[in-house]
């Protein structure tokens, strides 16, 4: 199986990185930017970025986005799955989910993506993140599906997330930066093994500046 490995030793732990070469090559048509990126990061990803500055899945603010909730999504099929199969060979339900997904979904190229987003490449960046130092974070799951980008995160329960939808709004605007693709070919979505929430990002969610606080 042509899978590529890659330890990152990040803050939060060990990290691996993983492409499954055959899907990426056999899917990724019109995504150049997309390939070239999962290459180039796989050889040369700039550490020093996710040791300061906010990371994607600590921001704990609303966007104005309201996911569409869908009962037995393929990928929370998958999941169920993913997490009976693998119950006694990987020690986190993440590692259960990633490497099951990678190995057997004919949809998933890449899991724990690193990806960065710079203080420059969006307006009003020091008054979104409190900070002037890098954007960072790992993406879960990356599937072509239907000819779109899809970005995905697991969360074990799903339903109780307040804030997984900034999380991977930024994930894919993070990735739109990196790749040069336009942001309407993503989509994204979290889910678990029951439910599954997803929405289409917008660029101007923060060219309008459309935050709803909690305080």
């Amino acid at each position: 199986m042509a899978i590529r490995n890659m330890n990152l030793d990040h803050p939060g732990g060990i990290y691996l990185y993983r492409i499954n070469d055959i899907k990426l090559n056999s899917l990724c048509n019109g995504y150049t930017g997309l390939k070239n990126y999962l290459d180039n990061v796989f050889n040369n990803c700039p550490n020093d970025y996710f040791f300061t500055g906010p990371r994607s899945s600590a921001l704990k603010f609303k966007l104005n986005i309201e996911p569409i909730k869908i009962n037995g999504h393929e990928i929370s099929q998958l999941a169920r799955n993913s997490l009976e199969i693998n119950k006694n060979r990987y020690k986190t339900n993440h590692s259960r989910v990633q490497v099951f997904m990678l190995e057997f979904d004919d949809k998933t190229i890449a899991t724990e993506i690193p990806i960065w987003l710079k203080n420059d490449e969006i307006a009003e960046y020091k008054k979104i993140f409190k900070s002037d130092d890098t954007l960072s974070g790992h993406i879960d799951l990356l599937r072509i599906e239907n000819g779109k980008i899809w970005v995905w995160d697991y969360k074990p329960n799903a339903n109780k997330e307040k804030y997984a939808s900034t999380q991977i709004y930024f994930y894919a605007l993070m990735l739109s930066k990196r790749t040069g693709l336009y942001l309407d070919n993503f989509r994204c979505g979290y889910f678990d093994d029951k439910d599954a929430y997803i929405f289409k990002p917008k660029q101007d969610l923060i060219s309008k500046y459309k935050i709803l606080s909690d305080f």
